[in-house]
């Protein structure tokens, strides 16, 4: 299994340029507080740099850093899966779901096998005859819109529409501890040779007219959950920019992610890289800060 490292103290999941000024820095003598306070005047939060920087309790309080805020849901603003059995599983309620790897920044976590074969074959036919091309979110006015960044088909399931789908929003909810009401529909996807999505954000902008719409619905997006339903010949990794992290499209497997501010700092900017042989079908789950509606 691949878990987040520490080198020099620094942790791995951190973006390859800071790390490699942090890196940098530190063989040139600079102490923790001045790299520290460089980072806060570059723009990132104490809590980003503390997190960065792997900084013990007792650095925390000689820097004075707070405690990342934190809201509602059993005193989380964004979704947090509890590892178990020494930090390689989560419970899934009908199962446990291994962790391939997990990261800090942003705090992301690939699981193995969340659905089944049968399950992800049963996901793609049922979803096949009812997709049409996919939309996205028109931000200046709060509706949808087809947009030349993203070239794939999709449907979106009713919540709890058949047993199954309503099975598997118990075992995300159960996987994410939050609750299955606070998830918008899930959606299916299909990427055929040539389709992608470029990077992108999944919150929604708030210096966009649009966004006061959207968030009547729910509130807005804290997290992202993609499983993979069918995995093609070649291509269609999901890209994560920032972090230079790629997760391999692998059928039954799924990457989450969390954004608990809607920023670019949340290092949350992702895409799908065009698929160049065969198709790629995911199942996507946003979650929302309240009850979607």
């Amino acid at each position: 299994m691949s878990k987040k490292i520490v080198v020099g103290r620094f942790d791995l999941s951190t973006p390859p340029d800071v790390r490699a000024w942090l890196l940098s820095q530190t063989a040139a003598g600079c102490s923790r507080a001045s790299l520290f306070d460089s980072l806060c005047a570059a723009g990132w939060k104490p809590f980003q740099a503390a997190r960065m920087m792997r900084l013990t309790n007792g650095e925390k309080q000689v820097f004075n850093v707070a405690e990342e805020p934190l809201q509602n849901n059993a005193g989380r603003s964004v979704p947090l899966p509890k590892l178990i059995l020494r930090d390689v599983q989560v419970d899934g309620g009908d199962k446990s779901v291994r962790v391939l790897q997990q990261h800090c920044m942003p705090a992301l976590i690939e699981f193995e096998g969340l659905l089944s074969d049968a399950e992800c074959e049963t996901l793609v036919a049922v979803a096949r005859p009812r997709l049409s091309r996919s939309l996205t979110v028109d931000v200046q006015t709060g509706g949808h819109e087809i947009h030349p960044d993203r070239s794939s088909q999709g449907m979106f399931f009713e919540r709890a529409e058949t047993p199954l789908i309503a099975a598997i929003e118990a075992r995300i909810a159960s996987m994410l501890q939050w609750p299955a009401e606070n998830g918008e529909n899930l959606q299916i996807l299909r990427y055929p040779p040539g389709a992608q999505y470029l990077p992108h954000y999944d919150y929604f902008d708030p210096a966009q007219p649009g966004t006061a719409s959207l968030l009547k619905r729910g509130g807005q997006r804290v997290a992202t959950l993609i499983m993979y339903l069918h995995e093609p010949g070649g291509g269609g990794a999901t890209v994560f920019p920032d972090i230079g992290l790629s997760v391999a499209p692998k059928r039954g497997n799924a990457v989450f992610f969390s954004y608990p501010a809607p920023d670019p700092s949340s290092l949350s900017l992702h895409g799908g890289e065009p698929v160049t042989v065969g198709e790629k079908w995911i199942a996507t789950k946003w979650l929302r800060q309240s009850v979607f509606e």
